[in-house]
């Protein structure tokens, strides 16, 4: 076995072609298994200690946890190992191959955000366990893009890891320190159906969805007014109304509707109290109208986070990117990894906005202040003297 791990080419155009996908959809969804056991081979020739963590109830679904050096705190250097499905006949170039042409690396998950983990393995390029104070970790989780169950696992089993982290999401190397949850709720109506020549037949569940929508939209002005955060760009939680269905025929009184939403809460909005306010106006229209109802979540939520503006991790990326540290409204695995004690920080060399669509690509010309970036982290939080609040 080699001493290190392959050129950071390699890495990249491995993890490519390594099909990962996860999904809600069954037919969609993959193993992360085969790419866990190559980011394995590679970290263990690198000199890290390896750990290959089942994860309860998804058993062909692994995370990877890499250790090099001991003790407490430490930095960890975290990205996700799996991807979005993907159209194929939508890409000018093959999806699951690294291609290089117009000045960027093409192929899925370049951006989002396979290629975070071969930079990190490449930035701790001849470093030994003796070369640092505290130790650096490498984590990589499974099912980020579908139920996050990878990062849910971390935070269940309670276990410590570092006590900073570096999300390696695309963020256009600008750090990231808060983000808003991210909720999906189904709301359901049902009442009788009847011929529709006369009303009183039946009791519509899709009028009573109308009311009920009626009653959402000025809940959602309410959050609007109430709930305001001036580091997002949208600084109140927002509400889609994203989905409807009911009935089956024209002539027949709607028996059954149900509403798909999106909820994106701020910080310091906990999504139980939010689906609890849900279901009382919910409820309201409801009993009004002899419906019966059910609030439901379409997932398990993704909490909100926030990393302290004074935290050292924040501090050092600023200063390190010449970016003030900003919000996003898209999801991570920010709180997971809050729970566990870290302070967290997302930062990452892909565009958001080549994410999750055709042609996805990472800059070339990120690599090199990204590979800057991390080695200097891992010096500041691993090689140093301890920083203040370590």
């Amino acid at each position: 076995m080699s001493n290190q791990a392959p050129s950071l080419q390699t890495m990249l155009a491995e993890l490519i072609s390594t099909l990962s996908v996860s999904s809600v959809t069954p037919d969609f969804d993959h193993s992360n298994r085969p790419l866990v056991d190559l980011l394995a081979v590679w970290l263990e020739s690198a000199g890290f200690s390896v750990e290959i963590l089942e994860i309860p109830g998804h058993p062909d679904k692994r995370n990877l946890l890499a250790t090099l050096g001991t003790g407490p705190g430490g930095l960890v250097l975290a990205g996700h190992t799996d991807t979005v499905p993907f159209d194929a006949p939508l890409w000018r170039y093959d999806p699951l191959k690294l291609t290089e042409a117009d000045g960027r690396y093409y192929g899925l998950g370049t951006a989002d955000m396979k290629s975070f983990l071969a930079l990190a393995i490449e930035a701790a390029r001849g470093l030994s366990g003796a070369d640092l104070t505290r130790p650096l970790i490498i984590l990589a989780t499974a099912d980020e893009e579908s139920a996050m169950h990878g990062a849910r696992a971390l935070a269940n089993a309670g276990r410590p890891l570092g006590r900073y982290a570096v999300i390696g999401e695309p963020t256009g190397l600008k750090p990231v320190r808060l983000h808003k949850g991210v909720m999906g709720e189904s709301i359901r109506l049902v009442g009788r159906s009847g011929h529709a020549s006369d009303p009183s037949l039946g009791n519509n569940a899709l009028e009573g969805m109308h009311e009920a929508i009626s009653a959402i939209l000025a809940w959602r002005e309410e959050l609007k007014q109430a709930h305001h955060h001036p580091a997002f760009d949208i600084p109140y939680p927002t509400l889609n109304l994203g989905h409807i269905h009911g009935g089956d025929n024209p002539n027949r009184i709607c028996g059954d509707c149900e509403l798909h939403l999106d909820l994106r809460p701020l910080p310091g909005l906990a999504a139980e109290d939010l689906r609890g306010e849900l279901a009382r106006r919910v409820a309201e229209v409801g009993e009004r109208r002899g419906l019966a109802w059910s609030v439901e979540p379409l997932f398990m939520a993704i909490p909100p986070a926030e990393t302290p503006a004074d935290s050292a991790i924040v501090r050092a990326s600023e200063k390190l990117t010449g970016h003030a540290a900003g919000a996003v409204n898209f999801g991570t695995e920010a709180p997971f990894f809050n729970q566990l004690g870290m302070e967290t920080l997302v930062l990452g060399p892909g565009d958001i906005a080549q994410a999750h669509q055709p042609d996805e690509y990472l800059l070339l010309e990120r690599i090199a202040p990204t590979l800057s970036i991390l080695k200097s982290l891992i010096r500041q939080f691993c090689m140093s003297q301890p920083v203040s609040g370590s």
